[in-house]
């Protein structure tokens, strides 16, 4: 048996039988809804000073198979003081009893616009990763901590434990009640500190704040939009040719997954402004969950 990896109880262990056939993550913290994009904007400050950072988060129509398990496809882009540093593909999966569990990421890194590797790819079920639950189907405050997934391959492990509810979040796109706050950390990483993030009832991610650490960073949800059919079509088109580029960037384990799938072509909106959010998943700079 595996050891517990965030405290007494987190051994990290699921059952395929318990995911949907036709994955749908609608749990109110963590809803995923494909053709919903998501922007959250802020700084990161550390001793070489301070960046401005954009992270756009869209739920794609895409399904992937990994570890036996098919998820959601989340795409995430990440911008320091505007030029692109990461391009990450996220898989997503609920369980009968509304767990979201994250089953891996592909993170590409760019340097001056050019893609240098994805040296931080991690999938479930290789190298020793394991997927864990990204956000729970019942959070209470006081829990114990739990595993939101482990990668010992890539040095990656999170551990998340709710720290406060019901709390009043104000932020560039509104003000929000009852807050869940869920803090993060990497237990190998003792040094990037920690990181908290606020989720909404009935929306999602909102804000994300750092506890110590090296790096300082602060994220706000600043826009929330339904993409058009077309939209969400091009946005399908852009994330199968990432998972296609993973092949090649990561032929040793990437490359035994079956391709990513398209399975909802239509968004079901014409572009008209939400107030919803959504969970970010891209890598953060304090070394937290995506």
């Amino acid at each position: 048996m595996a050891a517990d990896l965030c405290g007494p109880g987190t051994v990290l262990s699921f059952d395929r039988g318990a995911f949907q056939a036709s994955p749908k993550v609608d749990n109110k913290w963590f809803p995923l809804a494909p053709g919903m994009q998501y922007t959250t904007t802020g700084t990161v400050v550390n001793a070489e000073g301070t960046t401005e950072r954009m992270v756009t988060h869209t739920v794609t129509g895409l399904t992937k198979v990994i570890d036996g398990v098919k998820t959601q496809v989340m795409w995430d882009r990440d911008y320091s003081d505007g030029v692109l540093v990461e391009s990450e593909l996220a898989f997503f999966a609920q369980t009968d009893n509304g767990d979201v569990w994250l089953f891996g990421e592909y993170p590409e890194e760019y340097e001056n616009g050019e893609f240098i590797g994805a040296p931080n790819t991690f999938l479930s079920g290789l190298s020793g990763s394991q997927a864990g639950i990204a956000m729970q189907g019942d959070p209470r405050v006081g829990a114990p901590s739990y595993v939101q997934a482990s990668a010992p391959a890539v040095n990656f492990l999170d551990c998340g434990a709710v720290v406060q509810a019901n709390q009043r979040v104000c932020v560039p796109t509104g003000c929000y009640e009852d807050v869940l706050i869920v803090d993060e950390h990497n237990p190998l990483e003792p040094e990037v500190g920690h990181q908290q993030k606020f989720y909404s009832a009935g929306t999602g991610l909102v804000k994300v704040t750092a506890v110590g650490g090296t790096n300082q960073e602060t994220l706000e949800l600043v826009k929330a939009e339904q993409l058009t059919d077309a939209q969400l079509q091009q946005v399908n088109k852009d994330a199968l040719f990432l998972d296609q580029h993973a092949y090649q960037a990561n032929p040793a384990g990437y490359a035994t997954t079956a391709p990513a799938e398209v399975a909802t072509a239509t968004a079901g909106g014409q572009g008209a402004a939400s107030g919803s959010a959504s969970p970010g998943t891209a890598s953060t700079a304090a070394g937290g969950a995506g």
